[in-house]
Parts: C-alpha cells; structure tokens; sequence
C-alpha cells in the first residue's frame, strides 16, 4: 500500500512541476509581449499649417495626445494581465529559488512556498522547517510523499532546504515594493 501511495504522490509532484513550468512560461511569454509592445510603440504625428499674414504658410508636425493616451492604456492594460498572471502563478517569478528546492518542493508546495498541494511554507522560521523535515526524513512525522522525497536527501541538503525556505517571505517582500 505503501508502494502505491508513493507511486500516485511521485505522479503528483511530477504533475505539478510540469504545471509550475507551464505558469512560468506564461509570465515570461507575456513579459516578452508588454516588451515588444512597449519597444514598437508608434506616435501619430498631427500636421499643422499656419498661414502668415504676408502670405507665407508655415507647417508644423505635434504629437497626438490621444495617441500617448492610448499607448497608456495599453500598457496599463498589459501590465494589469502581467499582474494577474503572476497571481494566479503564484508570485512564480517573485524570486529565484535553488534548484535542489525546485526539484524536491516546488511541485506541491509552490515556486515561493505559496502552497499548492502541500502546505505553505513561506513565513516558516528555518528551525521549524529543518525539524519538520528531519521528522519527515525520519518517519517520526507520517508522510509517505514526504518520506519518498527526502530519502534520499542528506543533513546538509535538508539545512540548505530550510535555511533558503525561511529567507522566502523576506525576498518576496523586497521583489515586490
């Protein structure tokens, strides 16, 4: 029973990543699009003639308001589903995290520690985390996905796991001001 509980966990966590993966191409694709948008912006260009009262006529060119007006909107509007998506992602471009944290946390617990299937971690003080997982490690705390994943983790992977995890609100806040 054991066996296929890890097996449908090992299916989830790979599930989930894929996901994650999916989301994070999704804000790139549409940071690649407010960056194209922003780089062919084109400004209409009002012509203007002046007649002159010894008959001379001088014409001028302005820039439309309207036009930076619309530009604006534009962009507001795409930052606006920038915004959303990362929201909906998670925050998932908030920060870097490792890749050891990638492979063995992310696809249950979020690119940030958000929580997805498993729960939240951001926030969590870096004594918390590495007891947890060395319980989890152990046995002591019963978790089959947890216990599958960490096998094969050593001490100093599983303090280098909880010493990034606590730093997660920290640079979530300074990505975000």
């Amino acid at each position: 029973m054991k066996h296929i509980i890890a097996i449908i966990a090992t299916l989830l966590v790979v599930w989930a990543t894929v996901y994650m993966i999916g989301l994070d191409k999704e804000v790139n694709k549409l940071d690649n699009i407010s960056k194209l948008i922003k780089s062919t912006a084109m400004e209409d260009s009002k012509i203007k003639v002046q007649t002159h009262t010894n008959g001379t006529s001088q014409i001028t060119t302005t820039k439309q308001e309207s036009t930076k007006e619309i530009n604006t909107q534009q962009d507001d509007e795409v930052a606006n589903k920038i915004k959303a998506l990362k929201e909906k992602a998670g925050n998932i471009g908030a920060f870097k995290t490792s890749t050891l944290y990638k492979k063995s946390c992310a696809s249950c617990h979020g690119n940030i520690g958000q929580g997805i299937i498993g729960p939240k971690l951001i926030g969590q003080d870096k004594e918390y985390i590495l007891k947890a997982l060395k319980d989890f490690k152990s046995g002591k705390r019963k978790n089959y996905v947890m216990y599958g994943l960490l096998g094969n983790l050593n001490d100093s992977q599983l303090e280098e796991l909880a010493n990034e995890i606590s730093t997660f609100k920290t640079k979530l806040d300074e990505a975000t001001k």
